[in-house]
């Protein structure tokens, strides 16, 4: 199975920087930045390359995630289970991790896809940032009785 993580580009600030919350409705409403457009875009295109036709795609019902998905041009699910602060666990368990048969792409937020990333790789929940706009492409196999995770990419929208 493949995972892949993608965070949503540069949005704006919060704009109670004191007060705000993270998925309060000011939070979730908050859209992607001049930049963060042309992240999407960029990244977008890149993924649209690489990404079979049968991948499903799954976001966070927040505004800047929506917009990153949108910037790939296909068919995608909001899920509450992706909102920020949501737990690692609760991503797995919607894309069926280990399981599933097809390929997923999350479009989400740190900390929860670092976490989910570094569970993955078996390192401490907080060792593994996801920069914004960038994605971390995972794929699970198996090796004799073992699950293994494998890295196969992870892309930056400043390198693409």
């Amino acid at each position: 199975m493949d995972l892949i993580l993608w965070r949503h580009a540069e949005a704006q600030d919060h704009p109670d920087l004191l007060l705000g919350r993270p998925g309060d409705a000011a939070d979730l409403a908050r859209r992607l930045t001049s930049r963060g457009e042309k992240q999407a875009a960029r990244m977008a295109a890149w993924l649209d390359r690489q990404l079979p036709d049968g991948a499903r795609i799954w976001t966070s019902p927040a505004q800047r995630c929506e917009q990153t998905a949108l910037a790939l041009g296909r068919k995608f699910k909001l899920s509450e289970s992706l909102a920020p602060e949501a737990h690692p666990q609760a991503l797995l368990d919607l894309v069926q991790w280990p399981t599933g048969k097809s390929p997923m792409v999350v479009v989400g937020h740190q900390p929860t896809l670092g976490r989910v990333v570094a569970r993955l790789l078996g390192l401490q929940e907080d060792d593994c940032s996801v920069k914004k706009g960038a994605v971390w492409w995972l794929r699970h196999r198996e090796r004799g009785t073992l699950g293994q995770t494998v890295v196969v990419t992870v892309q930056t929208p400043e390198l693409i």
